[in-house]
């Protein structure tokens, strides 16, 4: 398994996979939204960054983003791995793991804190997972939709 920074040639795989993240979780999302995250993550000035996973066969089987966030009780700099995507056919090959495993070796290099994330309550195959690498919090999410 690769991991790797996602190339201008990846658009549309990594397009396929960011679809099938946003239907997994069934989120409407459209193809401007998909093109705005797309130039987000190739902006050096904009903070969402990413990495994709590559198979052994060259296709693109998941991906991460991710970003900085100021912890200011703390006065750190963390990291928040906003989106985790792994195909159902590579799921179980190391993919998710070496994903979430790029994204901490990244936070180390620039001194991060920590990295976080959240997932559904339901989302027990990931969970497994998560479990294994990360502590789970006793924080609760709150969202005020405006």
């Amino acid at each position: 398994m690769l991991i790797r920074r996602p190339q201008d040639t990846d658009r549309a795989d990594w397009e396929r996979l960011y679809a099938g993240y946003a239907a997994f979780y069934q989120v409407e999302q459209t193809d401007a939204m998909r093109a705005r995250v797309w130039g987000w993550i190739h902006d050096h000035e904009h903070e969402v960054e990413a990495y994709v996973a590559q198979d052994d066969s060259g296709a693109l089987v998941g991906f991460t983003h991710f970003r900085p966030f100021a912890r200011p009780l703390a006065a750190a700099v963390g990291g928040f791995l906003d989106d985790l995507y792994v195909t159902p056919e590579a799921r179980g090959s190391g993919a998710a793991r070496a994903l979430i495993e790029a994204v901490a070796e990244e936070g180390r290099a620039r001194g991060w804190s920590v990295i976080r994330w959240i997932t559904a309550e339901d989302n027990a195959r990931a969970r497994a997972l998560y479990d294994k690498l990360a502590r789970a919090t006793a924080w609760k999410t709150y969202d005020i939709t405006l």
